[in-house]
């Protein structure tokens, strides 16, 4: 079945649409940056968001927020784009670039080339905004295979064609983008010592490295304090529009 990509703009009555990915580790949740504000972002940015669909069912999406640029490739990546894009809408400031929060494809439709296609007419979208580049703080698909690994090292790995070996990577590389930074601090989850437990069914009771599944790099435990901390990096991938 054909899938139809549209914005928000088009079809609000979708802005609120679930899509069925499945996977996503328990603590990915609980970002309290996200928490704050990603359920707003389709009814204040509903032009450069998308909604892919074959026939009635809902099968992907994509969210990207507006903002005006402060500083390339900050390291607080997606947290600071998204505090950044909020706060200009509070003072009327007119954006100029657009960061790519998410695309999400829904479980029994992955790896079919529906992520290559929202990532295109996502950057369509950003385009017919006016706005100069996409900037996305790109989650590598298979770092979480390497926990131990840096990211500056898995980033630097390429294929003898010169494109990233990662797929998530490669598939921004072949639409256009180019790897720019790492964004050393994108996603942070704070929690105590119980609820890390409850999201991950793993002990926390020695302080340390804990490696936990899908998590791109290990948790910090702090076992005295009741603390542990997870603080994900990302790779900014810059989509230009103009000469910027």
């Amino acid at each position: 079945m054909p899938v139809e990509i549209t914005t928000v703009a088009d079809r609000p009555e979708l802005a609120n649409a679930d899509v069925d990915v499945r996977g996503w580790p328990e603590f990915m949740r609980h970002n309290r940056v996200s928490e704050a504000y990603f359920g707003q972002v389709p009814a204040v940015f509903p032009g450069t968001c998308l909604i892919a669909t074959a026939g009635d069912r809902v099968v992907a999406d994509a969210h990207a927020v507006q903002f005006a640029r402060r500083s390339d490739f900050p390291p607080g990546g997606w947290e600071q784009a998204v505090v950044w894009a909020f706060t200009d809408v509070r003072r009327g400031v007119r954006p100029d670039a657009a960061c790519a929060l998410n695309i999400s494809v829904a479980h029994d439709l992955q790896n079919q080339g529906i992520s290559a296609l929202m990532l295109a007419a996502l950057r369509q979208a950003v385009g017919d905004a006016g706005l100069d580049v996409l900037d996305a703080p790109v989650r590598p698909t298979h770092k979480h295979l390497e926990p131990q690994t840096s990211m500056d090292e898995y980033v630097a790995r390429t294929r003898a064609d010169g494109l990233p070996c990662d797929p998530w990577l490669r598939t921004h590389v072949r639409a256009g983008g180019e790897i720019a930074a790492v964004a050393s601090a994108s996603w942070v989850i704070a929690g105590s010592l119980a609820e890390w437990r409850s999201w991950t069914g793993l002990p926390f009771d020695r302080s340390g490295s804990v490696e936990v599944g899908g998590g791109l790099v290990p948790v910090d435990c702090d076992v005295a304090a009741d603390r542990a901390v997870y603080v994900e990096p990302n790779v900014w991938v810059r989509h230009k529009f103009s000469t910027v």
